[in-house]
């Protein structure tokens, strides 16, 4: 009998990819040790993070079919090379003072392994966990929002020891350790497979998991409506949430007056609200249902956005951020499971892979949106206020994807209905 390997364990190797990658989100730290070592400015040094980000959604795209066809293990492995070459490489990059470099080894060869390292171990987990997708994706995708708070200052403490080369050295040795050793247990389940008990409670009614709705190619999923409206719902929720992570402490600044000091350990605790609300909105989802979170957030933020230019008061702001923060971390790891329940597990990791376009994407518009709006205002009231337009948008995507997932259920119903009577009037002829 083939032997089945422990969930608990593939999400645990899971995370140790996503907290390796998502030392990513610590790329500031290098901000001003490279502007004041090799006389770059801090736009040419952000602008790797940018590309990064750019080529983690595109190479999920391009390499979904990849992870689908040749399992996370595989793909784990490439993630690992491809991450950790990037990061070593921008050690080599620095030490000849190279930009283009650093653009090609942390932006392009990096980000490469960002997007197959994103994508591989989450749409794994999702059918590991058929009874707890939110919970489950939520862990890993956690780990990536909260591996700042490790790479960070770890990062920060070896250029003060090392210089900067070496730490890229040193860090791109251990994500490529780290992450090797990880995606060796990573593995799809056996055919059929289903978690213990999961057969039984389906049978005697008790179950609250629902069926997946159909069950897509990738090709198939993005000719559906549905696709579009998941796609700009992460994409409008990426963008604000990304622009506001660029801005939070000057517009804290100069709405409420906040001092800098304030306004920096506020920028901290967001950290802490955008990991947090991963695992929190995600393990939600399990209970009240994707289409029910999704429409939580976008309802929190129309609420939070127009509220906020005119929030003089420093704790209500202050929470306000942290509402948003949490929302933007939940739209990520609840995304997954939204995939698994309305397309299905067939071919999870290359749609997943397309979804995550939006996040490519929203990464460059959300910071050129925000500098438009304020270089011609010079304030952050009107870019709040037309970001909260942009929810108001996602929130009516919200119901309106209902209408498909409604209109799926019924035609699923009558399908259903009409196999189980094909089978009674066959058994009637036997």
């Amino acid at each position: 009998m083939q032997k089945i390997k422990n969930r608990w364990l593939i999400a645990a190797s899971a995370v140790g990819i996503h907290i390796s990658i998502g030392s990513a989100y610590a790329w500031s730290v290098f901000t001003n040790p490279m502007v004041d070592e090799y006389g770059w400015n801090s736009s040419q040094v952000s602008f790797a993070f940018s590309l990064a980000i750019f080529f983690l959604g595109m190479s999920a795209a391009f390499m979904g079919r990849f992870v689908e066809r040749n399992g996370p293990r595989k793909s784990g492995m490439l993630s690992a090379i491809f991450f950790g070459v990037g990061v070593a490489g921008s050690g080599i990059a620095t030490a000849f003072e190279s930009l283009t470099l650093l653009y090609l080894s942390y932006g392009v060869i990096g980000g490469i392994g960002l997007g197959i390292g994103y994508i591989a171990p989450v749409s794994t987990l999702v059918k590991w966990f058929p009874d707890r997708r939110g919970l489950a994706t939520g862990l890993a995708i956690m780990g990536f929002g909260f591996a700042a708070l490790i790479s960070g200052p770890a990062a920060a403490a070896l250029i003060d020891y090392v210089g900067i080369s070496s730490t890229f050295y040193i860090l791109g040795a251990i994500y490529f350790s780290v992450m090797t050793a990880s995606a060796q247990y990573l593995a799809p389940p056996p055919e059929g497979w289903v978690p213990k008990g999961y057969e039984e409670v389906k049978q005697n009614g008790t179950s609250k998991i629902k069926e997946d709705l159909s069950q897509l190619t990738a090709n198939e999923a993005i000719k559906t409506r549905r696709f579009w409206m998941l796609w700009f719902m992460l994409f409008i929720n990426v963008t604000c949430g990304i622009a506001i992570l660029a801005v939070a402490s000057p517009m804290a600044q100069e709405i409420t007056g906040m001092s800098a000091i304030t306004a920096a350990s506020m920028v901290g605790i967001l950290g802490l609200f955008n990991g947090g609300g991963r695992l929190v909105w995600a393990t939600i989802s399990d209970y009240i249902g994707r289409p029910n979170v999704y429409t939580t957030f976008f309802i929190i933020q129309v609420a939070a956005y127009f509220l906020l230019p005119i929030t003089t008061n420093v704790l209500l702001f202050q929470i306000l951020l942290f509402a948003i923060l949490s929302c933007y971390g939940g739209g990520f790891s609840s995304v997954p499971a939204y995939i698994g329940d309305i397309f299905g597990t067939k071919q999870l990791g290359a749609i997943h892979g397309y979804i995550l376009t939006a996040w490519a994407a929203a990464g460059v518009v959300g910071p050129m949106l925000l500098s438009l709006i304020f270089d011609t205002t010079q304030s952050y009231n009107l870019t709040l206020i037309i970001f909260g337009f942009l929810f108001v948008i996602a929130l009516a995507m919200s119901f309106w994807i209902r209408v498909d997932i409604k209109q799926l259920q019924e035609q699923k119903k009558k399908t259903d209905h009409g196999m189980s009577l094909e089978g009674v009037t066959t058994k009637a002829k036997i």
